[in-house]
């Protein structure tokens, strides 16, 4: 198939999936064309079938906020009618669905254009229920031909607040468990810990939402107990702030900010335990990479994170905002050797039989069939 992808290419979760769902497509035989205004940050434009296609934004002075919605919009139908696109593929509802639905008018002379969004958590949750997008958010989804959500707490949350009738299918959040994968040897691990201390992660796009401080919170109290060290991976609004606490509690020596990661399959695998302390996830991401690479997760039981980490088995849920909690399991992770290995095992064998791109990249395979035999 001919499948168009329009997705936020900056560093959170719908781009990552929407990026690695593209390149899996792609390896699979479809030709994929993603339409942004930047190159997602995942993306490899050298792999085969793979197509990026900017959109500009004119800046004129009439307009106080430049209108991206219609210079996307203009831009996916152009791209449509010339490659032939067979669907598009919009994650994120704002604005991306409703973009979408224009160019399924504007092109509606020459050909069909199914679409289908997929809703990732803060466009239902957060933006999607402010008064100013409610209504254009509710259209836009309704106008779909298909609607994707990535967990069953997603999917609930978005009938309840949106009311919305239509099939909403859940296809969970996916790992490529041949790329993301163990370490047991910790290879490279001592560029960050040279004196052995064991590492911690966290993985984030450092919105307040994601909660990084708390993460310079429980290393401060894990250190008490086992030496240890933080690598802090990503950027955003609470990154000073974050640096600021990290000083204030005297661990900046062992806590590392290290930028916005390109190839996170690879720092990963050296860590022992990922910190996830949102306060909100409607998955969960981060763990799941984690859990394929034998990283243990210490996460908040918050949306749909109980539908990928199982407390106690593979991972650790604690309440929001639970330092001393969330502490204390990782102290017992980094302490107990037997403890760790039998959590880490479960992880991956967890993200393999569940989350491999083998067991979810077919489902969307067949729902874009599904959803362009209809729109025949």
């Amino acid at each position: 198939m001919k499948v168009g992808i329009t997705c936020y290419p900056t560093y959170g979760g719908s781009g990552i999936v929407a990026t690695e769902l593209g390149m899996e497509l792609a390896a699979r035989g479809h030709d994929v064309h993603f339409i942004t205004y930047a190159n997602p940050i995942r993306l490899d434009l050298d792999s085969p079938r793979i197509h990026y296609h900017e959109v500009e934004v004119s800046n004129y002075p009439l307009f106080q906020y430049p209108p991206y919605c219609l210079a996307l919009a203009s831009r996916m139908a152009e791209v449509a009618e010339s490659y032939q696109l067979d669907v598009l593929h919009v994650h994120y509802a704002i604005p991306h669905s409703i973009a979408a639905m224009l160019a399924q008018q504007m092109v509606a002379k020459v050909r069909r254009l199914p679409y289908i969004t997929t809703l990732h958590g803060t466009d239902i949750t957060l933006v999607g229920v402010d008064p100013s997008y409610f209504p254009i958010t509710k259209f836009s989804i309704e106008q779909s031909n298909g609607i994707t959500a990535i967990s069953d707490y997603l999917r609930a949350e978005t009938v309840e607040v949106f009311g919305v009738q239509n099939e909403i299918r859940v296809i969970k959040n996916f790992v490529n468990c041949d790329l993301y994968h163990p370490d047991n040897e910790k290879k490279g691990a001592a560029q960050y810990a040279p004196n052995g201390e064991k590492l911690l992660l966290h993985l984030s796009n450092f919105r307040p939402v994601k909660r990084p401080l708390d993460c310079i919170r429980i290393l401060a109290e894990v250190r008490k107990h086992v030496p240890a060290r933080l690598l802090m991976a990503g950027d955003g609004p609470e990154r000073g702030p974050a640096e600021q606490l990290a000083r204030k509690l005297k661990v900046e020596q062992d806590v590392l900010f290290l930028g916005k990661q390109s190839h996170v399959e690879r720092l990963i695998p050296l860590a022992h335990v990922l910190l996830m302390p949102s306060e909100m996830e409607s998955f969960g991401l981060a763990a799941l990479e984690a859990m394929a690479c034998s990283v243990v997760p210490v996460a908040t039981r918050v949306g749909g994170v109980g539908e990928l980490v199982t407390d106690g088995e593979d991972g650790y849920l604690e309440a929001v905002g639970d330092i001393e909690a969330q502490a204390a399991r990782v102290v017992a992770l980094l302490s107990d050797d037997a403890l760790h290995w039998r959590l880490a095992k479960a992880g991956r064998w967890n993200a393999g039989e569940r989350f491999c791109t083998d067991r979810i990249i077919p489902q969307y395979e067949q729902h874009y069939r599904d959803v362009v035999d209809a729109a025949v």
